[in-house]
């Protein structure tokens, strides 16, 4: 395109807004509003405005008063687009395998927009297990796929996606023990934790890790004893299953990632 026709259709606040949100996005920590301008070479007075409706349309926040840094939001609407989108069917197989060896139900859940979504369900080969309808939100702090999507991002991101969970539901802030356990869950690769919702359930969950290390997803099993089904693998067992079939998703995720970045 022309200088003089890239001109013609120019959209200054569309492109003031991109740009605090690209020079955000390559910082930790965030940036004053002085900064930012300094940054981009304008007045602040130029985004006084622009910063205001994107912390009110949630793509950014403001830390310790007077410091902006971008939410997770952005990464909230990619999940459902490529490779995270297609994570889901290619998830299926692995699934159904798992479901398979384990003979336990098992679902496939993602951060979406302050909210913990299951995108992929697997039913139990048996006659009994728990399922969870695909589409339903669940709680980022009382199950395990929640647990798992925290436990490996950042403290800053894990902050930022408490903040998004607890402006779309009426949950309160959770207190220090629950950030010690999310570490816990990092350290060991996995969560198992008895359900809060179901009695005799344990939730075994563990992430789908992007090659940066960040989780994508997490992928749960809500396990029961099956007394018909002796030769089911037990707890330990499953646990191996799925850290094994969730090895094979973060490959998969971290192939489909470069396949698109190859393709830019």
């Amino acid at each position: 395109m022309e200088d003089s026709e890239a001109e013609r259709y120019r959209a200054p606040a569309l492109d003031k807004g991109l740009d605090i949100i690209e020079l955000l996005s390559s910082v930790d920590g965030g940036l004053t509003q002085a900064e930012i301008s300094k940054a981009l070479g304008r007045s602040p007075n130029e985004f006084y405005r622009m910063l205001d409706r994107l912390v009110r349309r949630g793509y950014v926040t403001k830390l310790d008063g007077d410091r902006f840094s971008m939410t997770l939001k952005l990464f909230g609407l990619a999940q459902f687009h490529a490779p995270a989108r297609r994570l889901a069917s290619f998830a299926t197989p692995i699934m159904r395998e798992l479901a398979e060896k384990s003979s336990q139900a098992n679902q496939l859940a993602v951060f979406d927009r302050g909210s913990v979504v299951v995108i992929a369900q697997q039913e139990a080969p048996g006659y009994w297990g728990i399922s969870i309808r695909v589409g339903s939100h669940i709680s980022l702090f009382d199950t395990g796929s929640g647990h798992v999507l925290l436990a490996f991002h950042s403290p800053e991101e894990r902050r930022m996606m408490v903040a998004e969970y607890m402006r779309s539901t009426d949950m309160q802030e959770q207190p220090a023990e629950f950030f010690e356990r999310l570490d816990q869950v990092r350290s060991r690769g996995y969560e198992m934790m008895a359900s809060l919702q179901t009695a005799g359930v344990y939730n075994l969950s563990a992430p789908v890790l992007a090659p940066n290390g960040k989780a994508i997803a997490a992928l749960t099993i809500p396990y029961i004893t099956l007394i018909n089904r002796p030769a089911a693998p037990d707890i330990t067992k499953t646990i191996a299953l799925l850290i094994e079939a969730t090895g094979q998703l973060s490959e998969l995720a971290g192939s489909q990632l470069e396949a698109v970045g190859e393709g830019r």
